[in-house]
């Protein structure tokens, strides 16, 4: 389950990002800024200039950032616990929650007796714990509050957990997100709140609530808020694990996320890796919307977490100890917990009936785990002895000592410190399996928060389960300056890895025994020197090392005051998590980047206009080999002028790019900007562009992509090509639909946009049309009747259905088969009179279905190929004899070919074909039928079946008879020329697969079975002629419906081409002649 949503509008940081590169006409961005101002390159955007001067409208501010954490786990009445522990600081004990002042904060300079006098005067546990109800608030009467609220704190963060009951299948399973749940805890937190702190950022998911409140002078700072939810739980979506996440942007200048999460719970193995998969899924699957700041400019792309400047992860991370009974810890933690009751109430009495349980066993183990080896926690130790100065923490329940409590094996914190080094999320840390990049925690000198009997300060689960007491909740924090500290490590040590192989790779154990030692190195002397300088993960260093870099380029510091438990909260068996941080950072001031805005258009503009490239385009319009009059007078038009364009006829055309700045010009072709249902890119489908030079990237050749340099007085020559051969295109132009006008955009870097407009006019074709309008067209072909109508016929179509029948058939296919047939018998002719022993066998004999087939032709100059078959089209469409088309050198065997490939060409282009959709759709259940009968019907009943449904489209089956007889005069031809057995020894070879024929030539007994031999093979080679141009003219006449499958593609091929092949003629057919 993820969802994202987005509030308040706002504020980029990166004032290098790019945001209108995209739109024609836009000036880019370079991408070689210059950092110093007022000296303003035009090689630098405008942003990166406002950016340089961000000293001028930015502000040190500092405020406050308290994060809280809590698992309400679905109790009753634990909203009137949120607004005195979070928001007033109150339910801390000092001795149980470990409660430090970090140095330098403003807190220490309170008087301190005074603070202890009050505390003094709090409601004791025993009375706290023997009035508790789910009424009324549990926090101990007369609490003044331990820890920074109210107006000292600029931003609150809340994050709760099991809000709703996830256990319940209802709740968990529900398709929406109930908001009654979240309305209580707002509402409590907000009356808690002193007046004018708003709401800035809120995030539910299931039982997981995320809140984010502003104080007022705050709240007009934060922008570009963005919330998200990513589940984890069941299936890995649903959100009864999981996170909410919340992006914002402080004062335009420091990105800031909130990731409260519930991962999952449970003690084994399983459970602790499906914990490190929910947080990596966490991280992956969080995505954060664009950031817009106050001039309007939007990032190109959003973020994720690593993108920003500080984080904090908090939650229920249910987290445990590892290696160390629970029981064990239980009676540890209790000898501590004790001291905080009256030994005649009832927790006492609880506390010292779970001490005395087996005694004698726990005492032993409890002893070890207590003398725990230092080195094993020194990180922790160390951490605590930092901040010892200011613990407020006292050896429990006995005379004020003057031991120091981190050395006093009874104290609290020694026992703490014995029990962290089993705690999981710190070895999962250490082993860099999950929250190893960077993030760190604050020290541990409080009580697990985990788990308690509700309505206890400090007794453990005393339920059947007992359950081991846990640090579950946690607050953690990364800076930008501790990722990438994190990852110059990481990238130091695979450079260390990859030294070593190679070293390894030459025969060397070691990378150090390629280099001279040039002193003595003693690692219990020397390390201890170098402990300050190591990098540390996981804890907070106190030395300049807060200060932040971040990603906006500014300066920017953070500090950890307090983390503390709030274990007097009564609640829920857990205990809530709070931490304090000061956070020091520059705000922009909106009025003074105005104005500096402004300064820095005015200084750009200038700075462009003088040293920016400048290219001016020389169009050539017109061109001698185009004498045609076209649509658009040429002597007007501010463009490329293709002038008349006529089917695969290649226009060329050129222009000129000069350089006529004073600076270096980069120029290339963008996208052009389209509409609905154009082809994008820099040019149309129907056109090249072909530059005079190689790319400046590569220095390969090109078709008009790639960036191309000028040097100041340089000029380069552009050619365009124009050419039309797509049949949609075709008949879409035919129909006025598409025309041959568009406009390319040739952008110079760091200059303006040039549009240059291109035009040509489409000479109608015979090609893509139907054949109910091609019988309409009239003698002269359809470019008479298309210059004999207004304007050329232009915007739609030359021919109309309203057009009087000229033809039974479109007089093209009249033309095309009649001229197939001539050339055919002409070239068979010419064969037999020049052919030789010496000679290839004849292309209809090497190639069953010639001359039709692509593989038997003879004429392979594709240009030459090109340039025939438009000029054929050309007499199609201008009803001019073929003959003016081929130039006299053009023998018939290759004129043959050309009109053979224009024939197909004209019968695929049919838009409704010869044999439309409709008829194929009732002649294909008969044929299927035809296929599935044990006894096939006479030849004569299925062609009559054919003819009977053709009948119903007269002009369609007159064009369809058009075609199978010049088939079965083409077959006829072939036929009669392969008769003679000796023609057949000569001319015929292997290359077909076919055996070689010889001629018998005597009437021996012998010879008489060669005739018969050879008389057989014939008529096989005649089946294979009829079934290979079945094939290839059905695929052409027929029309039917897509089919997916190979299987049913076969099939309907197999059917298509019998419809056809029934009409040639078979043996049966010959033999009755």
């Amino acid at each position: 389950m993820s969802t994202t949503t987005s509030t308040s509008a706002s504020r980029p940081v990166s004032a290098s990002s790019s945001l209108m590169q995209d739109v024609p006409g836009a000036f880019p961005e370079s991408s070689s800024p210059t950092t110093s101002f007022p000296t303003v390159s035009t090689q630098q955007s405008l942003s990166q200039a406002v950016h340089a001067r961000r000293a001028e409208y930015t502000r040190p501010h500092k405020i406050r950032i308290r994060v809280g954490t809590w698992n309400v786990a679905a109790f009753k009445g634990t909203e009137r616990d949120i607004g005195g522990w979070f928001v007033d600081g109150k339910g801390v004990t000092g001795q149980l929650a470990g409660l430090k002042l970090a140095p330098s904060t403003e807190s220490r300079e309170r008087d301190e007796a005074a603070d202890q006098s009050a505390l003094d005067k709090r409601e004791a546990v025993s009375e706290q714990e023997a009035r508790h109800t789910r009424t009324q608030s549990t926090l101990p009467k007369g609490d003044p509050g331990s820890l920074p609220g109210g107006e000292e704190v600029g931003l609150y963060v809340l994050g709760l957990q099991e809000v709703i009951d996830i256990n319940s299948p209802t709740e968990a399973l529900r398709p929406y997100t109930d908001p009654s749940a979240s309305k209580k805890f707002k509402k409590a937190v907000q009356d808690a709140l002193p007046a004018g702190y708003t709401l800035v950022a809120e995030q539910q998911l299931i039982g997981m609530l995320l809140l984010i409140y502003a104080a007022p002078a705050v709240a007009s700072e934060v922008n570009s808020v963005s919330t998200t939810s990513v589940g984890t739980g069941v299936m890995g979506y649903m959100g009864n694990k999981g996170a909410v996440t919340a992006r914002l942007v402080l004062g335009e200048t420091t990105r800031l996320v909130f990731i409260n999460s519930h991962l999952a719970a449970g003690v084994d193995k399983g459970a602790l890796g499906r914990r490190n998969w929910d947080a990596s899924q966490i991280v992956s699957r969080t995505k954060f919307d664009p950031i817009v700041d106050s001039m309007g400019a939007t990032q190109t792309s959003g973020e994720v977490v690593g993108d920003e400047d500080f984080a904090f992860w908090f939650g229920d991370l249910n987290y445990r100890l590892e290696g160390i009974p629970g029981e064990d810890v239980r009676r540890l933690l209790m000898l501590h917990t004790r001291n905080e009751y009256d030994l005649s109430q009832r927790s006492a009495y609880k506390i010292d009936k779970e001490l005395s349980t087996d005694a004698d066993a726990t005492k032993p183990r409890v002893a070890d785990r207590t003398s725990i080896d230092s080195n094993s926690s020194s990180r922790f130790s160390s951490a605590t002895t930092a901040n010892q100065s200011q613990s407020s923490l006292d050896t429990l329940g006995a005379p004020e000592s003057t031991l120091d409590p981190s050395s006093d094996l009874a104290s609290l914190l020694t026992t703490l410190s014995s029990l962290l080094p089993h705690d999981e999320l710190h070895q999962q840390m250490d082993q860099r399996k999950t929250f190893h990049d960077g993030w760190k925690e604050g020290p541990i000198n409080f009580l697990p928060t985990y788990k308690y009997d509700v309505g206890t300060v400090g007794v453990f689960d005393s339920s059947d389960k007992k359950r081991g007491p846990s640090w579950c909740d946690r607050i953690l924090y990364r800076t930008r300056r501790d990722i990438l500290a994190f990852e110059s490590k990481v990238g130091e040590e695979e450079d260390a890895k990859r030294r070593d192989e190679d070293l390894m790779a030459k025969g060397v154990d070691q990378a150090a025994a390629d280099e001279e030692v040039l002193y003595d190195y003693d690692p219990d002397t020397d390390a201890a020197d170098d402990d300050d300088n190591d990098y540390n993960e996981h804890s907070d260093d106190d030395d300049d090392s807060n200060i932040v870099i971040t990603k906006a380029g500014f300066e920017d510091q953070i500090e950890l005051e307090y983390y503390t438990a709030h274990q007097r909260v009564l609640s829920s068996d857990h205990k809530p998590l709070s931490a304090v941080f000061l956070l020091k950072y520059d705000a922009v001031v909106p009025e003074l980047k105005a104005r500096i805005h402004q300064e820095v258009v005015r200084d750009l503009d200038k700075a462009e206009n003088e040293g920016r490239p400048s290219v001016t385009i020389v169009v050539d319009r017109y061109h001698p080999s185009d004498p045609e009059p076209s649509d658009t007078d040429p002597a007007t038009f501010e463009g490329v002028n293709f002038g008349n364009v006529k089917y695969g006829q290649t226009k060329r055309r050129s222009i000129t790019i000069a350089n006529t700045g004073q600076v270096p010009a980069t120029i290339n072709l963008v996208d052009r900007p389209v509409s609905k249902g154009q082809t994008a890119g820099t040019t149309p489908s129907w056109l090249r562009v072909k530059f005079d030079r190689p790319r400046a990237e590569d220095g390969s050749c090109h078709h008009g992509r790639g960036t191309y340099e000028l040097e100041p007085g340089d000029a380069c020559s552009v050619e365009l090509l124009l050419r039309v051969t797509d049949l949609h295109l075709v008949k879409a132009l035919n129909e006025g639909v598409e025309t041959l006008d568009d406009i390319l955009v040739l952008r110079v870097e760091n200059g303006r946009d040039h549009f240059l407009p291109v035009h040509g006019f489409w000479l109608h074709s015979s090609l893509s049309r139907s054949i109910d309008r091609l019988i309409r067209i009239p003698e002269g072909g359809i470019r008479k009747l298309q210059h004999q109508r207004p304007n050329g016929s232009r915007g739609k179509d030359a021919v109309s259905d309203d057009s009087p029948v000229k033809w039974s058939a479109p007089r093209e296919l009249f033309r095309l088969t009649e001229g197939v047939e001539d050339l055919v018998e002409r070239a068979i002719a010419e064969w037999d009179m020049v052919r030789s022993h010496e000679m290839e066998g004849a292309p209809w004999e090497l190639h069953a279905a010639w001359p039709f087939a692509e593989e038997s032709w003879t004429l392979t100059d594709s240009q030459m190929r090109d340039k025939l078959r438009g000029e054929v089209i050309e007499a199609l469409d201008t009803d001019t004899p073929f003959e003016a088309a081929f130039p006299q050198e053009i023998p018939p065997m290759q004129r043959l070919e050309i009109l053979s490939e224009v024939l197909l060409l004209f019968l695929r282009s049919l838009t409704d074909g010869v044999i439309t959709e409709t008829v194929w759709a009732k002649l294909e259940p008969k044929l299927t039928a035809y296929e599935k009968a044990k006894t096939q019907p006479p030849l004569e009943v299925q062609r009559g079946v054919v003819q009977e449904l053709l009948s119903s489209e007269p002009y369609h089956n007159i064009s369809f008879i058009l075609i199978t007889s010049m088939l079965a005069r083409i077959d006829s031809e072939i036929t009669s020329s392969t008769r003679s057995p000796e023609h057949t020894a000569q001319s015929r070879t292997n290359t077909s697969s076919r055996a070689s024929l010889e001629a018998p030539t005597s009437t021996h007994p012998k010879a008489t079975l060669r005739r018969k031999t050879w008389s057989r093979q014939v008529v096989e080679h005649q089946d294979d002629r009829r079934c290979h141009l079945a094939l290839i003219f059905s695929e052409a006449m027929i029309r039917a419906p897509e089919v997916t499958k190979e299987k049913d593609r076969n099939s309907l091929r197999h059917r298509k081409a019998r419809v056809v092949e029934m009409f040639l003629p078979s043996d049966v057919d010959r033999k009755g002649q």
